[in-house]
């Protein structure tokens, strides 16, 4: 029986799949030209299961035969040295499934032993690639477990070296080569230099790094609701609930998977009603958020291993500084290769999706929680009325409350890093245990002379809201008020909420209506 599959390859016969042959035919345009190939994509994001379907694409060919290697589990002495190196790399070949079945075996393994180093290799692979009738394809899949050998660097100058000889005419060899992991080859170029020697300069300067979008559209996503609901019989608005996973995941790969896999094998057996519904995804997104697993692991490792990147990061959730997307920027460039974050239409960084925005916030907020210890105030039961809605004007005063009793007598409290960083970090941090396991917050950054962030908070079936502004005079302030309404309007909200930061000391804590807006002023 098919099942949603997160861990390792997915195989057609066996898991529910999207439809990628969009993005087969675009790595298989680039064989065809003869490109030797790296394709860099963060952990957990099919880059496997690509090269699989890949390899089950060529492997009835008549002219190509696809070889995938990992250098995975292969232990530490294959790059002892040269010789271990060169003759345990023409051993993997020779016993790869596809270069078995095309009866290619004999030809590594009668070469093996007369293999001393990369001159002996190089003419092996010229007598091989020679002596058969079809094209070979080397995929090397998990590249970066290599990225601190010096041995394995030189392996790839060889192929490099190769492949321009072959276009000069002078040589043959693979007829196109594939790399694919977390780093490009780059960044294993500056693994292993000594701090005084980082260069730029790369051993595969001769590849194309494959730009398509690997992660999945929503009618990518429709494709696999689809095989689901063709093999089980259950019913589902299947465009409605490709929308909402494609909503909250930005198609990040293992997340969609994921959230299907938690409907179907966690909520849908504990209820009579087998078929799906849009707010299903809404129940996987809340147990998911309260997880651990190795990519949230992986996210918060990468953060606690490199303070800028904590800083960074930190920046673009609290969402006060638009900063430009350059991958110049090696930050930048570590940030993407991990996946988290991505460029929008204005050349922006944005989170890659919401559920690493909302994560990685409460990753944040208890960092900062710890730090502030009485922050968090009182607990949700305090804010909920008779008839079960959240008073969230309630919570807008008491944190007014907390920041004043905690903050006032602080000279901190009046500078601009607590007003424009701090305070809505820490209002987020507020709003933590109201929200958990209930509701959400997502963030949205308006640019402009502003600055402003808007939050919007969903309690159960009740939408909030929120902006949090910084004090800039009354012109700004009535302009804020017209953006705010429109706003609201486009969220189909009657009462706007604002959180105004202001360093004026002339002025107290307050709080006001203004036009159908609940200002509260810090």
């Amino acid at each position: 029986m098919k099942t949603f599959h997160i861990t390792g390859t997915c195989i057609p016969e066996e898991n529910f799949m999207v439809n990628i042959s969009d993005k087969l035919e675009q790595v298989m345009a680039l064989i065809k030209m003869k490109k030797y190939i790296v394709i860099n994509r963060p952990r957990q994001y099919g880059k496997t299961t690509t090269l699989a379907a890949l390899r089950r694409l060529l492997a009835d060919s008549d002219e190509y035969v696809a070889t995938r290697l990992s250098f995975e589990g292969v232990g530490d002495l294959m790059f002892s040295n040269e010789e271990e190196f060169c003759q345990s790399f023409f051993d993997l070949l020779a016993r790869d499934f596809q270069i078995k079945k095309n009866g290619y075996s004999d030809l590594f393994n009668d070469r093996i032993d007369k293999i001393k180093g990369f001159k002996t290799l190089s003419l092996a692979i010229t007598e091989i690639m020679s002596s058969i009738d079809k094209k070979i394809i080397l995929i090397i899949d998990e590249v970066d477990k290599s990225r601190d050998n010096q041995i394995f660097i030189s392996f790839l100058g060889l192929l490099r070296e190769k492949y321009l000889a072959a276009r000069e005419g002078c040589d043959i060899t693979f007829h196109s080569v594939i790399l694919a992991g977390l780093y490009d080859i780059k960044s294993l170029k500056l693994q292993i230099r000594p701090e005084s020697e980082k260069k730029y300069n790369s051993p595969w300067n001769i590849a194309v790094e494959f730009t398509g979008d690997m992660s999945f559209s929503p009618l990518e996503i429709e494709s696999m609701l689809l095989d689901y609901v063709e093999t089980t019989g259950r019913k589902m608005d299947i465009k409605a609930v490709s929308e909402k996973i494609h909503f909250w995941t930005n198609g990040y790969p293992f997340l969609v998977s994921k959230l299907c896999k938690m409907v179907d094998e966690e909520l849908l057996p504990k209820r009579e009603n087998k078929n799906w519904d849009v707010v299903d995804i809404e129940w996987a997104v809340s147990k998911l958020l309260t997880e651990i697993n190795t990519l949230f692991e992986s996210l918060a490792k990468n953060l606690e291993d490199n303070p800028i990147l904590f800083e960074l990061i930190k920046t673009i959730l609290v969402g006060y500084e638009d900063i430009d997307f350059d991958l110049l920027d090696p930050y930048i460039n570590f940030a993407k290769l991990y996946g988290m974050i991505r460029e929008n239409e204005d050349g922006k960084i944005r989170m890659h999706n919401k559920i690493f925005e909302e994560r990685l916030t409460n990753y944040y907020t208890s960092v900062l929680s710890r730090k502030n210890g009485d922050v968090l105030g009182k607990v949700r039961e305090a804010y909920i009325g008779l008839d079960g809605n959240l008073d969230f004007r309630m919570v807008m005063l008491k944190f007014q409350e907390t920041i004043k009793e905690k903050y006032n007598s602080h000279d901190y409290l009046k500078s601009d890093k607590f007003l424009e960083n701090e305070l809505r970090m820490l209002f987020m941090v507020f709003l933590k245990p109201i929200l958990n396991g209930i509701g959400f917050c997502f963030k949205e950054v308006q640019t402009g002379a502003e600055k402003r962030l808007d939050l919007i908070v969903l309690f159960k079936k009740q939408k909030f809201v929120v902006e949090m502004k910084i004090w800039r005079g009354d012109e700004y302030h009535k302009a804020g008020i017209i953006q705010l309404k429109d706003y609201m309007q486009a969220e189909s909200v009657q009462e706007g909420y604002m959180l105004i930061s202001n360093k004026n000391r002339t002025k107290d804590f307050y709080s006001e209506d203004e036009d159908g807006i609940f200002c509260v002023y810090i």
